[in-house]
């Protein structure tokens, strides 16, 4: 029999070796790292690297398959050291380890493994015994010394127990954006007190209203944090988002955090009025707090919204505070902001990133106008969303062509038909505009609101030619789309343009190069922003902006995949499409609406695009441009890559207008003007040498555009306007300094293409 100190001793043993067999080895991500060599006996434990600089793992460029990058590395070389601590040494001890390209890894000095070309994910590398006779209990030191060769580059390094592989967690953020040199001119010339002072709203305007554009104070808190904070981290200038140079922050935004805002301002307030507080854009989620009084929260990162600070304003000083959340990625639309930009992603932003200002309203007024036009009959019928009592109250309209009303009429506020005598129809080549005086009448005749806003005749359709390809229509007539794909980023600002003027000297660019159309790519603007094209005669595709939890991508192949939406994520993308269209379907340069580009966030295909089709029946729908294909709207919509081409099948795409919705990219870096001078810029295919080359490239893919147009496509989208951050396939530079193609070469070049469609 055991003695019961036996007894007690095999317990022991036992619980010594169940602890050892589960031992939880912790993970560490912060270590020191140099990329200069280091002096011999780097690799020891004893080593002193306190000059080497702190820093996170993993190491090495955002993109490479498998990698979580803390730290971006992109050096030949690299060394790294931490510390790490053991409680017991582990049962089966191993390296978890993603190396890209070779590696030779040291524990207490003692070299355990040399790892040879690279992997694409994280391996277990088991510890022989004479390895793991380098572990220790208590503290250890684990050093890493890995080389790239070329293409992708990552590393990093844990201890683990092979029976319990850990899920590493998120690499901590570095939160200061990549500090880039370029500013366009605009932006140089940006204050506190010239930041976006023009009227954001054209088409439905009032002559009094307050800007609130301007310094105000921020902070940074944890998004557990609810309390408005007792002290704030400096100014911030608004519109602009704190990820921009223009804001004066300049810091990232973590998932995890709330951006809060905060600033004072005088009202006076009108009786029998009520006050608004308008947000041309919050990226994502906020909630507004007038004088400690919550006055609304708004879902959705890229649409204007309004809310009612009536009951919390008084008369003098008003405190006004704003909380933001952004989780940039998952189900919310976010366009091309990501968490760790590279290639065709660019830096997130968070928060205020348009004008926010206040109104004062009647109690009964105008919220919205919705305008259907048809140019075969010179009609324009209105309708006004009236908030407050709308019983008896009628719609005055004066049409006024210049200075002389030549149209008017009286009528219900719904839905009211006013014929224009010899209406002047818009166009790209003649982009008339008639102005416009509404006034909404009470019962007894009197007017309780009244507003100015402008409208363009003009019909959108297709037709068929001759040989039974489908064409655009434009007030009845063929026309063929010939356009950039355009961004709508900036090197200062981001998604906020520095200026009114910089966003139009854009559009003036590619008006003079004799584009007729801009595909708006996954990118809400300003309202001031179609104002412009509707005034000097751009047509406009406008893209929803898109998410991500996407299916494959099929692109134009038969049986066509979606990806499987939860529905409270299907309905918030909904609610932003519906948004985005009530917002600027008044706007006669919109031509075509876009859903989905390819198969980014593409999900219930044949749903929306029937909600597209029946929401909107005075546009076209190009249900997924470049993306999986379903037989929905109007169009078929190809990407193709350097140059334009198109995958001509009778049946499937006979009901269809045929287009080329992105092509071309050809890039070409200017020095002294890249976002960042790096071996991870790109464009589409190998880079020419030189403009003249560049121009050569840019000329075939018109030619092949050309070809493909007497094969039935009716529109083409050049990829792209401008460079963007590491893209340098732009027409101009990102600062927009340097024009690559003249706007008079490029003119030349589209004239065969805007030739009567055949």
């Amino acid at each position: 029999m055991k003695t019961i100190l036996q007894v007690q001793l095999i317990a022991i043993a036992v619980c010594l070796a169940t602890q050892q067999a589960n031992a939880q080895v912790p993970i560490v991500d912060q270590w020191r790292m140099t990329e200069t060599a280091p002096v011999d006996g780097w690799q020891k434990a004893e080593f002193d690297d306190s000059a080497w600089s702190e820093a996170d793992g993993g190491f090495g460029r955002r993109g490479t398959p498998g990698a979580r990058v803390g730290t971006k590395w992109e050096s030949s070389d690299i060394w790294i050291r931490k510390a790490f601590t053991l409680d017991a040494i582990p049962a089966k001890p191993a390296l978890y380890v993603h190396h890209d390209d070779e590696a030779q890894i040291y524990i207490n000095g003692k070299e355990v493994a040399s790892l040879n070309r690279w992997t694409n994910d994280y391996i277990i590398v088991p510890l022989n015994a004479d390895a793991a006779k380098a572990l220790k209990t208590g503290a250890n030191s684990l050093a890493v010394h890995c080389h790239q060769d070329a293409g992708g580059q990552f590393i990093d390094v844990h201890v683990i127990d092979e029976n319990h592989v850990p899920k590493l967690p998120r690499p901590k953020r570095s939160l200061k954006p990549y500090e880039s040199t370029l500013m366009t001119e605009w932006g140089a010339e940006v204050t506190a007190e010239n930041a976006w002072t023009e009227y954001p709203r054209p088409q439905l305007a009032r002559s009094e209203w307050t800007n609130l554009n301007g310094h105000w104070d921020y902070a940074v808190t944890a998004n557990t944090e609810a309390s408005v904070p007792k002290s704030w981290a400096g100014k911030i200038l608004v519109p602009f988002a704190p990820e921009s140079k223009l804001s004066g922050v300049h810091r990232l935004i973590d998932i995890n955090e709330a951006l809060w805002y905060h600033r004072t301002f005088d009202a006076k307030p009108k009786a029998g009025h009520r006050v608004m507080l308008n947000f041309e854009a919050v990226d994502y989620r906020c909630s507004v707090f007038v004088n400690g009084k919550k006055i609304g929260e708004h879902i959705g990162g890229n649409n204007p919204f309004s809310l009612d600070a009536t009951d919390a304003i008084k008369s003098g000083a008003n405190e006004l505070v704003v909380r933001v959340e952004d989780e940039t990625e998952a189900y919310q639309l976010r366009g091309k902001q990501v968490l760790d930009p590279m290639g065709i992603w660019y830096t997130p932003v968070t928060g205020i990133w348009q004008t926010v200002w206040l109104e004062q309203v009647p109690a009964a007024s105008i919220q919205n106008l919705d305008m259907v036009t048809d140019a075969a009959k010179g009609t324009l019928m209105i309708s006004a969303d009236v908030t407050g009592d709308a019983n008896g109250k009628k719609l005055k309209v004066s049409v006024l062509d210049g200075e002389k009303e030549v149209a008017s009429g009286t009528g219900p506020i719904s839905g009211q038909t006013i014929v224009i005598p010899n209406a002047k129809l818009w166009s790209p080549t003649s982009p008339h505009l008639y102005s416009l005086k509404i006034a909404l009448l009470n019962a007894d005749g009197s007017i309780a609101d009244t507003v100015e806003s402008y409208a363009g005749v003009r019909s959108v359709g297709k037709t068929k030619d001759a040989d039974g390809h489908f064409r655009f229509t434009l007030n009845g007539k063929p026309i063929f789309h010939l356009g950039p794909l355009d961004q709508g980023w900036w090197p200062d600002g981001l998604l906020t343009p520095p200026s009114d003027e910089a966003m139009l000297y854009d559009i003036e660019f590619l008006k003079s190069a004799g584009f007729n159309m801009i595909r708006k790519h996954i990118k809400i603007e300003p309202r001031r922003y179609y104002y412009h094209c509707d005034r000097l005669g751009m047509l406009l595709w406008q893209d929803q902006v898109s998410a991500g939890h996407g299916p494959s991508w099929t692109r134009m192949a038969p049986n066509p995949e979606d990806s499987k939406w939860p529905d409270d994520a299907h309905q918030q993308y909904l609610v932003e499409f519906e948004r985005m269209i009530e917002d600027l379907d008044c706007h006669p340069s919109i031509v075509v609406w876009v859903p989905f580009n390819e198969a980014w966030g593409q999900h219930r295909t044949m749903e929306v695009g029937e909600w597209a089709v029946k929401r909107d029946p005075t546009r076209l729908i190009n249900i997924a441009s470049g993306g999986n294909f379903w037989p929905v709207g109007d169009i078929a919509d190809e990407h193709a890559y350097p140059h334009p081409a198109f995958p001509f099948d009778a049946d499937r795409y006979a009901n269809f207008v045929k287009v080329v919705g992105e092509y071309g990219g050809h890039g070409f870096p200017e020095k002294g003007h890249l976002w960042e001078d790096t071996g991870a810029i790109w464009g589409y295919g190998d880079l020419p040498k030189t403009r003249e080359e560049l121009t050569g490239r840019y000329k075939r893919s018109c030619e092949i555009l050309d070809e493909l147009k007497a094969k039935g496509i009716a529109g083409g989208v050049y990829t792209q306007t401008t460079d963007v951050e590491t893209e340098v396939n732009g027409l101009m530079t990102y600062d927009r300094k340097v024009i690559k193609i003249p706007a008079e070469t490029l003119r030349k070049l589209h004239e065969p293409l805007m030739n009567a469609t055949p």
